[in-house]
């Protein structure tokens, strides 16, 4: 007994795998938070190599902006309240967002 062609079409696009929404990560200057702590939480949450994470600190501070890196969406909004809740233990206004790609 062979499948309906109209089911068998249904299955077929419910089970296409679709990309996720990727975002970009950045982190935004400010006048307060520390080079070192823009540098650690490069390292730790980001997992920059310490020459990546000066690197993009950098870009930080001279352009006012860096990015941190390309994730899916939901790892990226992870990112974003992950340095947000270091940023406010620490006591800095560090900031991150996110944007499409």
């Amino acid at each position: 007994m062979g499948t309906n062609p109209e089911i068998r079409d249904w299955i077929e696009e419910e089970q296409e795998i679709k990309e996720p929404r990727m975002m970009r990560v950045l982190l935004h200057n400010d006048n307060y938070t520390t080079m070192d702590f823009v540098v650690k939480i490069l390292e730790e949450i980001f997992h920059k190599s310490p020459a990546e994470a000066t690197a993009i600190m950098l870009s930080v501070h001279h352009n006012g902006i860096g990015v941190c890196g390309v994730y899916p969406a939901e790892v990226a909004e992870t990112k974003v309240s992950q340095v947000h809740k270091r940023a406010t233990q620490a006591g800095f206004p560090l900031r991150a967002s996110t944007e499409p790609v």
